[in-house]
């Protein structure tokens, strides 16, 4: 039970006037909570106390059990204010700070995680780390109670140990940034980054590696690219048994669409429930991909229900993309999303209730298991152990009977479901975040030729670029409750790139790649290592931390410099301007060392290495915008997967011309034939014979893109 301060207490949180949603949710703590800002360290240096430092996210599950233990406890809160300033951070807001403090935490305990809990001195510097602590010792986890008094003795009695301590530490974090340049990376690299992966490859239930399950759509991208440019069959099958897997299964909202956090288990069944943005634009992005090359409408289907999902759940009314929804409802995991059997026999006609128990795997008692005592809970977690194409034959009725079915029930359940408490949603907008969903619904437009997703992309980039950026046209990092602000991180930058490239192939509007090239030339201005090379995570103008970082590894979302990579040769390739592309092959060798060690780490990273290595293509369509003949050439383009090339569309109006020339300047002497769309196929910017007919555009493009060479 939360308990609440005594009357006439006196409280210093100082949280209430904050934005972040979870900052908010910690606002009424009897704990005197600061935000991070130099006051705070300012009082820990005047009154000699250690700095507690807590991050976590407004959807974060044990963020939730960490505060109703410990940081609504008068007892605990008491100790807190006592021995330390306490500061909470959202770690979605300032992941500057979050990346710095969990890389502190790793080399201090081998694992991180959230919350993530930080003791340090007054001038930054860890020297206790920890994540999830109960209020009481158990088992083999000390209890806030008992260590609070612990870190106080040693303070007062060993301080100088402390400040030591904490130095080695700042000492062992600086060693962990990049090493020295090394050499420019070869097509060998992707080769054993394909290895690597396939050794960790779940032949069973695919993915990768042992239970928990995340889903890295980075690696299935990656995987689709290397099956192409290497005709590489067990490629494409790992990634697309992966994509099946996770539709299928539990980690999948079969009602609401959309993906859960990650699969708790080997099977994708029990999923921890949050659903992060980002997680459904790169998986959008994924099996968008994935239709492309296999023209597997299961494929489609889930990537245009994924965009559903977001368009009815998580956009703002001014366009922006909300961060994320809660895996808890009323203090319960997973509550809002699991059935009992009774209930699915309640609100359906019996001619479908006991199809829904057989393709939804429903068990009368229940599938979902409690973490703690192992038992059933009668609450079942939906899931399909097929596809329903295949579904089909085995109930002996056609597939579009089975799907019309389907739908019924599932518009039934959800209807129900709508009645229930809703999870939190976390609806602060990030730069960073939603230029990913942006990105990814520029692609699906694309190739689903759907113009309801270009202006949903379009209208969030429109957001964005007039309510999140400074006077001189920086960006913002965070938007919520009408205020836009802290300044904007590398992943802020590339992201927001990738979106406007993706758009302007989309739209062929040549605004979107004006500003993706003015972004750029910011971010190379801010971010750049001028004498190793690479992007810092933070701009040259930033707070100043204990470490200014470089990130490389490309986690649950690809690194910011990844993205900045490809972006950059994509950019080069648009333009015809060599510098851009010089400047990713200098971000290639920046990392190259750290990337030879463990290339399946680095998978976006091996897609734009791809791009540089592999035959690429420069596609210019020079035709009347939305005439029969321009938009058959470019829906031929879009229907095929041609992941090494770029598109430009040329129109022979005079001004539009000598607009899309002033930025590929490779493009002024480009001419239609006989008044007719022509396509001019180029490959390192020599282009073949021009053509009006769309057979031989394709059969052009299959040559380049599938051709190998050395280069």
């Amino acid at each position: 039970m939360t308990k609440k301060p005594k009357s006439g207490a006196k409280i210093r949180n100082r949280l209430a006037h904050e934005k972040s949603p979870y900052l908010l949710q910690h606002a009424d703590n009897p704990v005197d909570w600061y935000p991070w800002c130099e006051e705070a360290f300012e009082v820990a240096r005047k009154e000699n106390k250690p700095v507690f430092l807590s991050i976590g996210y407004s959807t974060c599950h044990w963020c939730h059990v960490m505060a109703h233990e410990s940081f609504e406890d008068t007892g605990v809160a008491t100790l807190l204010n006592q021995v330390f300033i306490c500061i909470k951070v959202d770690r979605e807001e300032r992941p500057d700070i979050d990346k710095v403090y969990m890389n502190a935490c790793q080399i201090m305990t081998g694992s991180g995680g959230w919350p993530l809990t930080i003791v340090m001195t007054p001038e930054k510097q860890p020297f206790f780390a920890s994540t999830y602590i109960p209020r009481e010792s158990r088992h083999d986890r000390i209890g806030m109670l008992d260590v609070i008094p612990k870190i106080q003795e040693v303070w007062k009695d060993r301080y100088d140990d402390i400040l030591q301590s904490a130095g080695q530490i700042v000492a062992a974090l600086q060693e962990k940034e990049p090493e020295a340049k090394g050499e420019a990376l070869s097509k060998n690299v992707l080769h054993k980054a394909y290895e690597e992966l396939k050794g960790l490859y779940d032949e069973k239930w695919g993915g990768f590696g042992p239970a928990p399950k995340f889903p890295i759509p980075h690696q299935l991208l990656f995987l689709l690219r290397y099956a192409r440019w290497n005709g590489n069959k067990k490629a494409l099958e790992m990634a697309v048994q992966t994509l099946r897997a996770m539709r299928c299964g539990g980690m999948y909202d079969h009602l609401g669409f959309g993906f859960h956090r990650y699969s708790t288990d080997e099977k994708w069944l029990v999923p921890h429930f949050e659903k992060m943005l980002y997680d459904q634009a790169m998986l959008a992005m994924a099996y968008t991909e994935a239709y492309q090359a296999t023209r597997d409408e299961m494929f489609r289907r889930t990537a245009c229900e994924i965009f559903n999902y977001i368009r009815r759940d998580m956009k703002s009314t001014k366009g922006g993309f909300y961060a994320a929804e809660d895996a808890d409802t009323e203090g319960e995991e997973g509550k809002y999303y699991l059935w009992k059997q009774e209930e699915i026999e309640d609100l359906l006609d019996p001619s479908n209730t006991g199809l829904a128990i057989r393709l939804f795997g429903v068990e009368k008692a229940g599938n979902f298991v409690d973490q703690m005592t192992g038992r059933k809970t009668g609450y079942n977690i939906l899931h399909m152990e097929k596809p329903a194409s295949l579904l089909a034959p085995s109930l002996g009725i056609s597939e579009e009977s089975l799907r019309q079915r389907l739908a019924a029930i599932r518009m039934r359940l959800f209807s129900a479901r709508e009645s229930r408490t809703r999870p939190h949603k976390d609806d602060k907008i990030l730069t960073d975040w939603n230029g990913l969903m942006i990105a990814a619904l520029a692609k699906g437009a694309q190739v689903f030729a759907d113009k309801v997703y270009l202006k949903t992309a379009q209208n969030a980039l429109n957001f964005i670029m007039k309510n999140m950026r400074e006077l001189d046209g920086r960006l913002f990092h965070r938007h919520r409750a009408g205020e836009s602000g802290i300044t904007a991180n590398l992943d802020d930058y590339a992201f927001l790139i990738w979106a406007l490239i993706e758009c302007y192939e989309a739209s062929f509007d040549i605004t979107h790649l004006k500003r993706a090239l003015i972004l750029q030339e910011d971010l190379t201005k801010h971010f750049w290592d001028k004498e190793q090379g690479g992007y810092y995570f933070t701009p040259d103008d930033s707070e100043n931390l204990i470490l200014r970082q470089k990130d490389m590894y490309d986690g649950a979302i690809p690194s910011g410099n990844s993205v900045a990579m490809m972006n950059l040769v994509r950019l080069s390739r648009l333009t015809g301007n060599s510098e851009l592309e010089a400047q990713a092959a200098a971000l290639s060798r920046a990392f190259a060392g750290r990337v030879q060690r463990i290339p399946s780490g680095h998978t976006y990273f091996m897609m734009a290495l791809g791009f540089l290595t592999h035959p690429a293509c420069e596609i210019v369509i020079v035709g009347e915008s939305g005439e029969e003949d321009t938009e058959e050439m470019i829906r031929a383009i879009r229907q095929q997967y041609l992941p090494n090339a770029v598109v430009l569309l040329r129109s022979p109006d005079d001004a539009a011309a000598s607009e899309i020339a002033g930025i590929a300047p490779f493009t002024k002497h480009l001419h239609p034939l006989e008044d007719r769309a022509t396509a001019y196929i180029c490959r390192n910017f020599t282009c073949h014979s021009p053509t009006t007919d769309v057979g031989e555009m394709m059969r052009l493009l299959n040559i380049e893109i599938s051709s190998d060479d050395s280069r």
